[in-house]
């Protein structure tokens, strides 16, 4: 035991705790992490490819069903009519890779709930302002749609009224509900985030469809495999270190170095023989003098 005494050194100390501690993250934080992204999103991938394949439903059965089942991404079918002057604006999206902004409207349903529809994106003019709205369509409609668990709202941006619209940044059901002065229905989504409809394309009042996500996995796998390698190597590095630093110090004993002969002083050899160096002094090049 006393050849691993070196290991109480502090710098020794120190490094084994970085190590251990990296080793923990990678295996309780940073690996899970990654690794639990891919399943959510493995999750959401087949949602939205079986919705794609299912049959629409109408929403008042999801409505009206079980609020813990799963029901983002289902199709759906609604009835009833648009509630006029409720236009309400999304800052800060994107079409066609440009400024633009989510249109959103109230739906009437024919027994009277009313829901929150996104009727889908437009662009923005000069890419700093909303282009003119048309009101949806009046009177009857049925319209096809998907349901979308709602985005929740950032704290510090608040809702207001420019180029005379109301403008929000966020499609929420219940900050929506305060916006228009309306009491919207959240659509049970199995989450606890109530959501709304999303226009499907080519219905009544909808503008170019806000596109699915890309039916694609990511790397979220890869990076928790590589985390994980990660946390694995860490260990494997310091214990190389060790070994090395072990058969360092056996070479050392196994070949002492020499005394060296004292060169009378004013002689040539004083200055021109070279001496080996100790190991004491290996040690001090290797950890310092205070060792």
């Amino acid at each position: 035991m006393r050849k691993l005494t070196f290991l109480l050194r502090p710098s020794w100390l120190i490094l084994g705790v970085i190590v251990v501690a990296f080793a923990y993250l990678c295996f309780t934080v940073l690996a899970p992490w990654q690794l639990n992204k891919n399943d959510s999103t493995e999750h959401r991938n087949q949602l939205i490819a079986d919705s794609v394949q299912a049959d629409p439903v109408p929403v008042t059965d999801i409505l009206d069903g079980d609020a813990a089942t799963h029901t983002e991404w289902r199709n759906v079918t609604a009835t009833g009519s648009y509630l006029p002057e409720s236009t309400v604006l999304v800052r800060l999206r994107h079409l066609g890779g440009a400024p633009g902004y989510a249109v959103l409207a109230a739906f009437r349903l024919d027994d009277g709930r009313t829901l929150l529809v996104d009727r889908g994106l437009v662009a923005a003019v000069d890419g700093t302002r909303p282009p003119a709205i048309t009101e949806p369509p009046s009177g009857p409609q049925r319209i096809d749609a998907r349901v979308r668990a709602s985005e929740g709202v950032v704290p510090d941006k608040v809702p207001s009224t420019q180029d005379g619209y109301r403008q929000v940044y966020t499609i929420d059901t219940t900050q929506e509900s305060t916006v228009l002065g309306t009491t919207l229905t959240p659509i049970p989504t199995g989450t606890d985030k109530g959501g709304y409809l999303q226009l499907a394309e080519g219905q009544p009042g909808a503008y170019s469809p806000t596109p699915l996500p890309q039916l694609d996995a990511g790397p979220y796998l890869s990076y928790g495999l590589q985390w994980l390698a990660f946390g694995i190597m860490a260990p494997l590095g310091l214990g190389y270190f060790v070994v090395a630093e072990l058969r360092a110090r056996r070479r050392d004993r196994a070949d002492p170095a020499p005394a060296a002969p004292t060169p009378a002083a004013g002689s040539k050899e004083e200055s021109t023989t070279p001496t080996r160096p100790t190991t004491e002094a290996r040690l001090a090049d290797r950890y310092g003098r205070n060792h």
